[in-house]
């Protein structure tokens, strides 16, 4: 069973205030079932977007969410920009932005 959109949410930002970074919700989406892109910051002013990976490698024996590395080490119109088709396709979606420079064990990036 997956866990809500809210809860996976909520429990991310919690573990990156835990790990001395900064999360906040840029975007809220729906409750329930709404998918969760990742915009991680970094120092040196670019930034890395992060969506769901495709239910094709999603382990369905844990419900975990996974993700892919949809932009890498970017200038932030560039995010902004595809966050912007994202929206057209699915309005309901949740953009959290992190400010972490190590992920760690934050969330399973599939390659």
């Amino acid at each position: 069973m997956r866990l809500r959109s809210d809860i996976v949410v909520s429990a991310m930002i919690r573990r990156v205030f835990a790990a001395g970074g900064f999360a906040a919700v840029e975007q809220k989406g729906m409750d329930q079932a709404g998918a969760i892109f990742l915009r991680q910051r970094f120092r040196d002013g670019l930034e890395t977007l992060y969506g769901p990976a495709p239910q094709s490698l999603a382990d369905d024996d844990t419900g975990e969410r996974r993700f892919e590395r949809r932009l890498e080490r970017v200038e932030p119109q560039d995010i902004d920009a595809q966050m912007a088709r994202e929206r057209r396709f699915d309005p309901d979606l949740w953009l959290v932005e992190l400010e972490i420079d190590q992920l760690g064990d934050l969330f399973v990036v599939v390659e």
